[in-house]
């Protein structure tokens, strides 16, 4: 058997795979905030991140098609969380678009007080960046082009980040964004850009 990246003796000779380690802590960490928070409220966390989510993005992308493909879960799962939200009057949906059949979801205006209460679960973790800001801008250098690299290879269904983005372009070696205009330093890179629009 392969010697798995999660066995200590081979972290100690694979820088990369003690940074899986880490990343697999950090999402721990997110996971248990986003429990601790759900537990409070009586919901699950893919209800909180579904809400949050519909809260921050346009109504055409919060259908069951497209959610589905950006928690990385079946339509089968999506539809039955929007059931229960549904149930619950957190959300509504919306028939207007040209399809009958199908329909978009939008938050209700309990859904949108559910969602002050549970927007800033993950704020403990922001809290611990307690690093030299140059120091922040290489790690999230570093950590956009891993999210770019994911969806590249299949791993993340939906990501937004300038890279993959038809307005991306490099001028001078530098990133560029052909509709702002102007050059992206690595702060300016975005992970969930509202404008994205895939290259083709």
């Amino acid at each position: 058997m392969d010697t798995s990246i999660f066995d200590p003796s081979r972290q100690n000779e694979d820088l990369s795979g003690k940074i899986i380690a880490g990343l697999e802590r950090v999402s721990e960490a997110f996971k248990v905030l986003l429990w601790d928070k759900a537990k409070q409220l009586g919901l699950s966390p893919i209800q909180i991140q579904l809400l949050i989510f519909i809260a921050y993005h346009k109504q055409e992308v919060c259908n069951v098609s497209h959610l589905a493909k950006e928690f990385n879960v079946t339509k089968p799962t999506i539809s039955d969380v929007v059931r229960v939200l549904l149930k619950k009057g957190l959300v509504q949906k919306d028939f207007s678009g040209t399809d009958s059949r199908s329909y978009t979801v939008f938050l209700s205006d309990s859904g949108k007080e559910i969602v002050k209460l549970t927007e800033n679960f993950a704020d403990p973790m922001r809290e611990q960046f307690l690093i030299d800001p140059q120091e922040l801008q290489n790690l999230f250098g570093t950590l956009s082009r891993f999210i770019y690299q994911l969806n590249r290879a299949g791993i993340l269904n939906v990501q937004r980040t300038c890279y993959g983005c038809k307005f991306h372009d490099k001028k001078n070696k530098s990133d560029y964004c052909n509709l702002l205009k102007k050059e992206l330093r690595p702060a300016d890179i975005r992970i969930d850009c509202p404008e994205y629009i895939e290259k083709p």
